[in-house]
């Protein structure tokens, strides 16, 4: 059950589930264009119903953003696990790289969530993505797709330093520039003797 359901679960009222269900939506569209600060009020605001409404049917402001953050998490993690499961290492690997720093890239809360000290508590969901970005990253290295030399740990860093500010030195980004800046990444992680051979 994840943390969102659990939410629901607490409301048997169908009007009631209705407003959970609006308010959860409103926090996921709220932290990813405003972060882990929203404020309660404006969850609400944009769910279309009051502040009352919004205390009467959750714990709190901190409830709803722990369960809205933690179960986007896991899906990373399950994103992770779904990469595992390709048959080509190098693909899978590719293609959660992708969505990873696109959910990262699009998601101003996932993004500090996942990069400060947040008042969340994500130690859990944090610990199998960890794990899952791992196996990963052993899996590419042992079929020879990833060089060697970079160690696991160095990955979630070298992924998330593709996203960039909207401008530098008097450049302005592209709509897609952390895709150009992934392809970059992505070949110099590949392994040189399969640079060599394409």
């Amino acid at each position: 059950m994840t943390a969102v359901e659990k939410l629901l679960g607490e409301t048997a009222r169908a009007d009631a589930q209705r407003n959970v269900r609006r308010l959860v939506a409103a926090a996921r569209e709220a932290v990813a264009e405003v972060g882990v600060d929203v404020t309660a009020h404006e969850i609400a605001r944009r769910a279309g119903v009051g502040i009352g409404t919004f205390y009467r049917r959750l714990p709190s402001r901190e409830a709803l953003l722990q369960a809205v953050v933690e179960d986007t998490v896991y899906e990373i993690v399950e994103l992770a696990r779904e990469a595992l499961r390709d048959p080509d290492p190098w693909h899978g690997f590719c293609t959660f790289a992708a969505e990873f720093v696109q959910l990262r890239a699009m998601s101003c809360g996932i993004n500090e969530a996942l990069g400060t000290d947040c008042a969340l508590s994500l130690d859990a969901p944090l610990e199998q993505l960890r794990e899952q970005i791992r196996l990963l990253v052993e899996r590419c290295q042992q079929s020879g797709a990833m060089r060697d030399d970079v160690p696991w740990q160095d990955v979630p860093f070298v992924l998330t330093s593709v996203m960039t500010g909207d401008r530098t030195i008097g450049l302005t980004a592209a709509d897609d520039q952390w895709r150009r800046n992934l392809r970059v990444v992505l070949a110099g992680l590949r392994a040189q003797q399969l640079h060599t051979s394409e």
